[in-house]
């Protein structure tokens, strides 16, 4: 099994509701902390055309759960700009690229796949990277099965080499993605155990689904819905703690390599003061049970170029889709292949 880091694992190959308010002439309603008061009416001389702020979330697990975990963090945020802070939770990891695109949110909290598009289609900017409770600043993705699942007897779970076995029986079985925009639940999994040695899942399995979220995958997983699911260190650990009979049920039988923890990126366009007061925010928030709630222990700077590596990893997979793609001719596929190298190329010399 391979447990390297992404980036070394990766250099081998070359490496979308709330409205933005504009409202010049509103002033932000009172905030709740009096102690706070200087504070808040310094931060909101900042951008006050800005009213509120919007923050996307992912969609990682129900709207229910997001918004338990998030609201004490959006309320502390709300404090330090002076303004309301509102979570909007899209329905899919698109609809959070999407309202960034178009205007109706400001910040966003994305996984690195859904962070790479939204750089591309929505001018999001990265500026924080989350770290774990444990220090760490990566994660990793997992292949899942039901501990009663006949498939475990063939798989030496200790050996990891659930992906071999999965791959060889994929016609007799049900498998579940979580998002085509996520990092751990579609992009990684994809890659490295599927696209690597030319298989097409929705070509290979029995059926494939995308369920939406990691939470939707292990609890289809966990009812014995699907054989297989992937899933990822970080869900599990929560899952583990909010319905520990659900995590019973999961045997992980794939781990991947280590992947970039997930990024928040603001629109470029923002104004500078703004930017200055999230990233003194970010850099300096230390509520340990609201980030404990979340997973975290704290926020470290970060830009862009953090999230290469999870770059190479996409134009990898789809250098590997094309290649075996039985729908282009010779030349389409030659002039595809051209072009994605001459990306992998520009991201080389950008991070040299």
């Amino acid at each position: 099994m391979n447990t390297s880091g992404l980036a070394n694992g990766t250099a081998r190959l070359g490496l979308a509701a709330v409205s933005m308010a504009l409202l010049t002439s509103c002033v932000p309603p009172p905030l709740t902390n009096p102690a706070a008061d200087g504070e808040t009416a310094a931060a909101a001389s900042c951008a006050p055309e800005l009213a509120e702020i919007d923050f996307g979330i992912i969609s990682t697990e129900s709207q229910s759960n997001l918004q338990t975990l998030w609201e004490p963090f959006l309320a502390d945020l709300s404090v330090a700009l002076g303004r309301p802070v509102n979570g909007f939770y899209a329905i899919d990891y698109a609809g959070v690229i999407e309202a960034m695109g178009a205007g109706k949110i400001q910040l966003a909290w994305y996984g690195g796949k859904a962070y790479i598009e939204a750089a591309k289609r929505a001018d999001a900017e990265a500026f924080v990277q989350t770290v774990a409770r444990d220090g760490s600043r990566g994660y990793h993705a997992y292949l899942i099965t039901h501990k009663a699942n006949p498939i475990l007897a063939a798989i030496d779970i200790e050996a990891g080499n659930g992906d071999a076995y999965v791959i060889q029986h994929a016609a007799d079985l049900t498998l579940a993605f979580n998002d085509p925009n996520s990092t751990s639940g579609f992009l990684v999994p994809n890659y490295y155990v599927f696209a690597q040695q030319g298989v097409i899942p929705e070509m290979a399995f029995r059926e494939v689904i995308f369920a939406g979220s990691h939470e939707a995958t292990a609890q289809a997983v966990a009812h014995d819905q699907v054989d297989v699911a992937t899933n990822n260190s970080e869900a599990l650990a929560r899952l583990q703690a909010s319905d520990p009979e659900a995590f019973e049920q999961i045997q992980i039988i794939w781990t991947s390599p280590l992947i970039p923890r997930d990024p928040i990126a603001y629109q470029a366009a923002l104004p500078d003061c703004l930017k200055a007061q999230l990233r003194a925010f970010f850099y300096n928030y230390e509520d340990e049970a609201t980030l404990a709630a979340l997973g975290w222990a704290r926020f470290d700077p970060a830009d862009d170029a953090d999230w290469h590596p999870i770059r190479v990893l996409d134009i990898a997979q789809q250098k590997a889709a094309i290649k075996h793609a039985t729908a282009l001719s010779t030349a389409a596929k030659t002039a595809k292949l051209e072009a994605l190298d001459q990306q992998l190329e520009a991201l080389k010399s950008a991070t040299n």
